[in-house]
């Protein structure tokens, strides 16, 4: 029987929702190739008749997800270094729609355009959610003529792809850039920008990484020298993409079998893109008698070299390393790329560290600009984006299994009472905090019990209280509690404000 007719007959014909879902799943983890999106809406037009009877069920949209206020927390952590280090850099922000005409979007992503979002015909205009910044970013630049800019973008993107929340892929996720356009002399900018990556991954410690990075050129220079046709370059470079995720042998048979390169074609292009290393690699190769003999290839390896230099200044080399195998799947990179990867500690029987996945990557794409430019005018760029959903995932892990308490707010001072009916002293000393800068709070209570009051700032890591009673008032001071050591000291009203910035100060708050 057909797997479809399983499905239907198992799944269609159960009136319980849910579990149509928990059987759709299942035939999708063992028929992965073959459970199509056409299954997925009758299912869901099966949930839309069933709202209409009251039986909606409440989940977010597949690839999609909610996030709590303690994830948001760590979150906007992230983000905060992230932004930080951008600005440190000199970049501008700026911010563009969520989605693009269509048009501007199939000329740029070719095989990617097929995990585009397409969007209703609104009015004539045929258009698609964003499918990254970067594409966005150089449609600015063209329409506005700008010839040099310096900039970072955190907003969502949007990919039609096969959603995997144990490897952090979704269909909605957020892409930090951080780019740099303009004509500059070679490789300066590009040193920038892996220093740029190097400095977040480093200051956010997720764990041991190191940047791969590899050249179009030089990659195009290999595929030509092996005989292999300059028009299956593209497919050659989306093919050697996917050797993170799968075995050599399995890009071997791909390009053999599927793309009809000659077995000998691919042993010649398996001797370079197994290659990796420093300086000494770059060096062997501009003396490789017959990538000498290939423009391409030696324009992209001398940049190399001074790329090398360049980081050495930066003293960031030992945790860059050049692979050839590196592609980068998009087809507007034109020059240098590159990919940071996290590492896991080596196995006994193995001589190197194994990779756990990609959290950043970039590259240079001159030609990007000028295919918006009514006139071709070209505005070279280079640039960057952090995986931001990986390293939350990571990180989130991290904080669970050292057990690290999260604060989800970031008040400074509860206003407490013991007494009833002092409601309105509160709200006349929680608006001279505000006015103050203090961020503070209070129980929407009017008579809170005091052990209520001095607990909640246990529960959510409030480092002060003031308290204020009938005997306060008659002295004219306020109790100012620290929640931590629960010492408590009396301070006259006009000094309050000075005090609690001179302790949150301590507290670094």
């Amino acid at each position: 029987m057909h797997w479809i007719t399983v499905l239907r007959t198992a799944s269609f014909q159960t009136q319980h929702l849910a579990v149509q879902f928990r059987i759709l799943r299942l035939f999708s983890s063992h028929f992965p190739n073959q459970v199509t999106e056409d299954a997925e809406k009758q299912l869901s037009h099966q949930q839309n008749a069933g709202a209409s009877k009251g039986n909606l069920i409440l989940k977010v949209p597949k690839g999609t997800r909610d996030f709590s206020p303690k994830q948001m927390a760590i979150r906007e952590k992230i983000f905060s270094t992230i932004i930080s280090c951008f600005k440190r850099h000199g970049a501008v922000t700026i911010d563009t729609p969520v989605f693009e005409l269509k048009e501007l979007l199939l000329e740029n992503y070719d095989e990617e355009t097929k995990l585009t979002y397409d969007l209703k015909d609104q009015g004539g205009e045929m258009l698609s959610l964003r499918y990254d910044l970067t594409v966005p970013f150089a449609r600015y630049l063209a329409m506005n003529k700008i010839k040099r800019c310096k900039r970072y973008h955190i907003a969502k993107v949007y990919r039609r792809d096969n959603p995997s929340i144990k490897r952090g892929r979704f269909r909605e996720f957020i892409q930090c850039d951080f780019d740099i356009a303009g004509q500059y002399d070679p490789m300066i900018p590009d040193a920038e920008c892996l220093k740029v990556m190097h400095e977040i991954l480093t200051t956010l410690q997720v764990g041991d990484f190191i940047i791969k990075i590899n050249d179009r050129r030089i990659l195009q220079g290999i595929v030509t020298i092996c005989g292999i046709p300059e028009i299956k370059f593209e497919r050659i470079c989306s093919i050697l993409d996917k050797l993170d995720k799968v075995t050599w042998e399995e890009v071997k048979n791909e390009m053999i079998i599927e793309d009809g390169i000659s077995p000998k074609c691919v042993d010649r292009i398996s001797e370079y893109v197994q290659l990796h290393g420093g300086p000494c690699l770059v060096e062997k190769l501009l003396k490789d008698p017959k990538l000498v003999q290939n423009r391409l290839a030696m324009e992209g390896l001398e940049d190399m070299k001074l790329l090398f230099e360049y980081l050495s200044l930066f003293g960031i080399t030992d945790q860059v390393s050049l692979h050839l195998s590196l592609a980068r799947g998009l087809d507007y990179y034109t020059g240098v790329i590159y990919e940071a990867v996290l590492l896991c500690q080596k196995h006994s029987h193995l001589n190197e560290a194994l990779s756990l996945g990609s959290v950043a990557g970039g590259g240079r794409y001159d030609e990007l600009v000028a295919k918006f430019d009514s006139k071709g005018y070209k505005v070279p760029c280079v640039g960057l984006s952090i995986g931001v959903e990986r390293i939350f995932s990571i990180i989130e892990q991290n904080n669970e299994m050292a057990k690290e308490k999260i604060r989800t707010t970031e008040t400074q001072v509860l206003v407490a009472t013991p007494q009833k009916n002092f409601l309105a002293f509160r709200m006349k000393f929680i608006s001279e905090l505000w006015n103050a800068g203090i961020k503070a709070e209070m129980l929407y209570k009017k008579n809170p019990r005091l052990l209520e009051q001095l607990q909640y700032c246990e529960e959510t890591g409030i480092p002060l209280a003031i308290i204020v009673g009938e005997q306060e008032l008659n002295d004219g001071v306020v109790k100012l509690r620290d929640v931590v050591t629960r010492k408590e000291v009396n301070i006259p009203q006009e000094n309050l404000i000075e005090e609690i910035k001179r302790r949150l100060e301590k507290y670094n708050t």
